[in-house]
Parts: C-alpha cells; sequence; structure tokens
C-alpha cells in the first residue's frame, strides 16, 4: 500500500515541486521514497513495503532488465501476481524482484491495455511508456484504491493518490467546484467524477485510461463490470460454493511479508473474516457514552468473539473530546467532505491497528454483494401491498411524489417496484428542495440524484428490483462512501486495509446466486449467514446489522459540542454558501430535543470543516 504523484511538462524546479508533493502523502508511504524524471515526465512514490521488503521492490520501477522504456508506479496489490509472473517468464521476461508492481511492466509488454483484464487485486496504477509517448493507468474493480488527475491551464497533467498533493504544484488553481454541493447534501459524499475541487477528477473504478503526451487527449473506458445472472443452484452447495469463495479470497489477501491482523466489531462480515483468517490480533472501538443506547459500543461482542476464538482483541473506547479534536484532521486526509460519521471511529480504529500491525482485513462489500442492507429488504405489508399490478403502484408512487407528505406517502413510493422513482443509495440527508433552501444562489445547481442515478440505471433496466440497488450502490455508495473512507482512514495511519469481499473472482460467483437465498423474509444476506455457521456461533449468525452508529445525536444536544459546531455555522465563510441563520435553526431545534437533525447539522458540520481547513488553514 503507497501513494505516487506525478505530471507532465518541463518546470524548471520539477524534481522540488515533485519532492512537496510527495511529502503531502509521506503517510500512504514512511518507508521508502523514490522518483523518476526525463524531459516529459515526473513521477513520485511513497512506500509502505508488504511484499519484497527489499530495495528491488522500490517504485518508480523500470524494466531495467530489458530496455528500460517502460516506468510504472502502483498503490495497492496483485493478488495474483505470482501466476502472472509465471506466465510472463515463460513468455521471456526477465524480472529483478519478487514484487508483485513487476508484473504490471512485463505484462504491459506483453498484453497492452487488455492487462487489466487479467488482474486480480485492489490497485491504481500509471505506466509511462517512452516509446509510446504515452501515460496507461487504471483503477481497480471497486474503486479500493484511489486515483484523482487535473489538467493545468498550459496543458499538463497532475495525478496523484489524493488531491491534495496538487497543492504543491504551481499550476494548480484551487477553487471549490460549486456544483458538487447541493448533491451532497443529498447523498453525504462526494458522487461523480469531478470533485469538490474544481476540475480536479477521479478515474471511476474499473476504468482505465490513456493519455497522449503530445496531442493531451485523455481517453478513458470501462474494462469490467458486475454482471447480475442468477443460476438455479441448490441452497446447500451455492452455500457451500459462497463458503469455498470467500476462504479462498481471504488466503489470496494474506500474502505479506508483514503482520496482519483483522478489524473486529459485533458484526457477521468482520466476524466471518476474522474467523476465516483466525490472526493473532483483532481490533475494535466503541463510544463511552453512559446513560445512552448501548449500541454504540459492540467490543464487548468482538472481545467474547476474540476470546471463543483464541485471538488477542485490542480495543478501545472513544469520547467525544477525542473525536471532536480529531476531525479537522480527518477531515484533512479525506481531501472532501465525506459525512458518514462513522469515519471517525475508523480513524482511530486505523490507528489502534498500526500499533500493532502493518495489514489489517476488515468485512466490507458483503452488504452490497450479498444484500444485508435494511433498504433491500421488504416489510410484510410491503409484500402484500406487491400483490397489487405493478402498474397501479407505479401511477400511485408518481402521484404521492407530488403530494404533500402525508402517513404512508413513502410507504407507496418504495413499493412502486421501480427503486428508479425512489432509491439513490444508503444515505439520504436533505433533500434536493430542502438543501436549495440553506444554500447560497451559486450553489443551487448541481445535479439532481434522478440525474446522477440515471445512467447506472440504464445499464440494469432488465433486472429485478434488489438486483438494481445492488448495482447502484456498488457503483456510487461504495466507491464514495465505504471504500473512500476506508482508504483514507487506514492510509493517514499507515496501515493498509484489505477487503476479501471485494475480489473479482467472489463477485463473479455472488452474481449468480438467486434473489430468494440473498433476502427471504427470514433475513438478510441469507446465505452468507447460512455459510458462516461453518466458523461461527448461531449468535453472531443472526445479530441484526447494526453499521457503525455514532452518537452525534447526543453529544449536539451538550453545551460544548453545540458551541463548537455553532461557531462554524456563524463564520464569515459559512455565509459564502449557507443561510446560515436557517442552519441555526436546525442546530437550536435539535438541542432543544424537538427534532433529530444530527446527520444534517453533521453533513453542514463536515462540509465547512473541509473548506477552514483546504480554503483558510491551508494558503
Amino acid at each position: 500500500m503507497c501513494g505516487f504523484v506525478g505530471f507532465s511538462g518541463r518546470l524548471e524546479d520539477r524534481k522540488e515541486i515533485l519532492g512537496r508533493m510527495m511529502d503531502r502523502i509521506i503517510h500512504r508511504g514512511p518507508d521508502m521514497a523514490g522518483d523518476y524524471l526525463d524531459d516529459d515526465i515526473a513521477i513520485g512514490f511513497r512506500r509502505l513495503s508488504i511484499i519484497d521488503l527489499s530495495i528491488a521492490g522500490a517504485q518508480p520501477m523500470t524494466n531495467t532488465l530489458e530496455d528500460s522504456s517502460v516506468v510504472v508506479v502502483c498503490n495497492g496489490e496483485i493478488f495474483n501476481f505470482k501466476e502472472m509472473r509465471a506466465e510472463l517468464i515463460e513468455n521471456g521476461h526477465k524480472f529483478a524482484s519478487e514484487a508483485d508492481t513487476e508484473v504490471l511492466l512485463h505484462g504491459y509488454e506483453e498484453y497492452g491495455e487488455t492487462l487489466t483484464d487479467r488482474l486480480r487485486g485492489m490497485f491504481a496504477f500509471v505506466i509511462w511508456d517512452k516509446k509510446q509517448r504515452r501515460l496507461f493507468g487504471a483503477r481497480d474493480f471497486f474503486g479500493i484504491k484511489p486515483f484523482y488527475y487535473y489538467k493545468t491551464a498550459d496543458g499538463a497533467l497532475l495525478f496523484a493518490s489524493e488531491i491534495k498533493c496538487f497543492l504543491d504544484h504551481p499550476g494548480f488553481v484551487k477553487r471549490v467546484n460549486e456544483k458538487a454541493l447541493l448533491p451532497y447534501m443529498t447523498f453525504q459524499y462526494p458522487v461523480g467524477e469531478e470533485t469538490f475541487f474544481k476540475d480536479v477528477f477521479v478515474l471511476p473504478h474499473a476504468h482505465r485510461f490513456s493519455y497522449d503526451i503530445d496531442g493531451g487527449e485523455m481517453k478513458i473506458e470501462r474494462y469490467w463490470d458486475v454482471n447480475f445472472n442468477e443460476k438455479h443452484i441448490p441452497f446447500e452447495e451455492c452455500r457451500d460454493m459462497l463458503d469455498e469463495t470467500v476462504r479462498e479470497s481471504v488466503k489470496a489477501h494474506l500474502n505479506a511479508d508483514v503482520p496482519v491482523g483483522s478489524f473486529l466489531s459485533g458484526g457477521i462480515d468482520s466476524s466471518y473474516i476474522t474467523a476465516t483468517l483466525m490472526p493473532d490480533k483483532t481490533f475494535s472501538v466503541g463510544f463511552d457514552v453512559s446513560g445512552t443506547d448501548t449500541k454504540f459500543n459492540e467490543t464487548d461482542y468482538a472481545a467474547e468473539l476474540s476470546g471463543i476464538l483464541g485471538i488477542e482483541n485490542y480495543r478501545k473506547m472513544l469520547t467525544a473530546d477525542e473525536c471532536f479534536e480529531a476531525f479537522p484532521d480527518i477531515i484533512y486526509h479525506m481531501d472532501e467532505p465525506q459525512s458518514n460519521p462513522s469515519c471517525v471511529p475508523l480513524w482511530f480504529l486505523a490507528k489502534l491497528a498500526r500499533e500493532q500491525v502493518t495489514v489489517a482485513l476488515s468485512g466490507e462489500g458483503a452488504d452490497e454483494i450479498y444484500a444485508g442492507y435494511e433498504w433491500y429488504d421488504e416489510t410484510p405489508m410491503m409484500r402484500k401491498y406487491k400483490k397489487l399490478p405493478g402498474g397501479l403502484r407505479l401511477v400511485l408512487a408518481r402521484a404521492a411524489k407530488k403530494l404533500p407528505y402525508f402517513k404512508g406517502h413513502d410507504f407507496i413510493i418504495r413499493s412502486s417496484g421501480h427503486p428508479e422513482e425512489y432509491f439513490i443509495g444508503q444515505a439520504y440527508i436533505y433533500s434536493p428542495k430542502e438543501a436549495k433552501t440553506l444554500l447560497r444562489e451559486e450553489y443551487r445547481h448541481g445535479a439532481s440524484p434522478q440525474e446522477i442515478t440515471a445512467p447506472f440505471y440504464a445499464r440494469v433496466k432488465d433486472k429485478s428490483e434488489l438486483e438494481k440497488k445492488q448495482y447502484l450502490d456498488i457503483n456510487l455508495w461504495m466507491p464514495g462512501d465505504i471504500l473512500l473512507k476506508a482508504d483514507r482512514m487506514s492510509m493517514a495511519h499507515s496501515l493498509e486495509l484489505r477487503v476479501p469481499f471485494l475480489d473479482k473472482k467472489v463477485m463473479e460467483f455472488a452474481q449468480t446466486i438467486p434473489h430468494e437465498y440473498k433476502i427471504n423474509g427470514i433475513n438478510t444476506k441469507y446465505i452468507l449467514r447460512e455459510a458462516s455457521k461453518k466458523v461461527l456461533p448461531q449468535e453472531w449468525v443472526e445479530r441484526k446489522k447494526k453499521g457503525f452508529p455514532v452518537p452525534i445525536r447526543y453529544w449536539l444536544r451538550e453545551d460544548k459540542y453545540y458551541n463548537i459546531v455553532k461557531g462554524y455555522f456563524t463564520s464569515s465563510y459559512a455565509a459564502e454558501f449557507f443561510d446560515t441563520s436557517a442552519l441555526m435553526a436546525l442546530l437550536d431545534e435539535h438541542k432543544a430535543g424537538k427534532a433529530n437533525n444530527g446527520r444534517k447539522i453533521w453533513t453542514a458540520f463536515t462540509f465547512l470543516t473541509w473548506y477552514k481547513k483546504y480554503f483558510i488553514d491551508i494558503k
């Protein structure tokens, strides 16, 4: 796990500029630094050593034993590199290291752009082809590893693992993308290819690019996609095949020359991974919120399961003071505003794990792949309602959307059978109409939720309602929320986080699982729960999903934390974006216990924390 930066062009102080850009992401790679410069390209790399810890595995890496015409930097891991390496050696290629990155060099020489079709892993990489005078690169299948790019006014291309690297390039103009704020207020994360920094773009997951240095043309194409294709497999056989794919993926994700541990909550996903992995150490965090709901602390469950499995468990209880004190740093490392409160405990969890290990496995992805979210399920009442003709339900839903809220309003819409009409993913903070009442005029013109989701729904228009929801979450929610915070919070502490459920082979099987095996009126992700019985106690198998709850609604009713947020809401810079009196009305209403506005407040607070950090504190 590492980080890279680079740019084209012939600046006079290129090496110094590159060095400053690399320093911005030293947390991604504290073990080693390297650079490559020629007349056209400057590329820098920060390394967190995981496989082949010797200098032979250093990057940027060049095919020095051949003709030194290809240079590569890669952030991530290629899990099938040994098989690829053997095949490439058989085809006559000469390897100088045991590092997984080197297969990208020779794989590109051998297969060209179709190299991406052969990879298995989590990665973002860039290859400089000196003969063709072009850059070629790609991002992994699910968006586990990040990749950003920006074109300067004079035509130079900047690229990096994190946006903050661009701050140190003289050609970068730091501006807020005025179209990003409106959709963020609804989705809670940066959505779309353009980021919160104007003209900075993210390379979408499962896409590859080529960039002609002389012509300045960027070509981007998708090279892989989820393809739901149910197969009628007997349940017991399907369950065993699922367990087999998970076990094989965990084994593949174990490849490392450093200590490996596991994140562990009270839920089934991380528990299944842990019980399959059987690491020496697990890590858990919870919140010290005395006198409130106990759902904010699952560390007892984690400690109990670790004891049953004979694994050492490390855990930490978090206080509100710690969380608010760390929050500006958390948002700095996020690069963009992302208001999922779970990024806060994840920050501390990664910090705790890094004190003991360099690599940790986690359970992200299981809910999207095996259908674990509540939004995917149907209540008994919905199942009865859906006996009405589909056309009638759709007409009623569209009529309800135009009417003021009434009892049963959301039920009618959600029961339409057409998620295109209402489902935008696992988060929905402000309605677009409500967000516009809070925002200043110039920030009210971003894309609507339907404009954002429509292209994804169009790809699965003939699939089932459940598969449409899964597909949307896999393509929006997962890379924009779940994996963005997982990468940033782990790498902030120089920890490599691996996610065995998000593996190409796991997905290839999961997309064939019948609907009724995933959700069947008994539980969500039913077949995963049944498969996990091979390694988990029954109590863990049946436990309902809790997510990673954070007690923000309690914190915001305490004077100390209310006043912290109030300071942001009443600031001069807040007035550039928001109707601050409307923000304060939300905050005061929440503090008085008249409404639970916690997530709405946190979303605005997160944006303002980001803005202050990047546009006021950093000049």
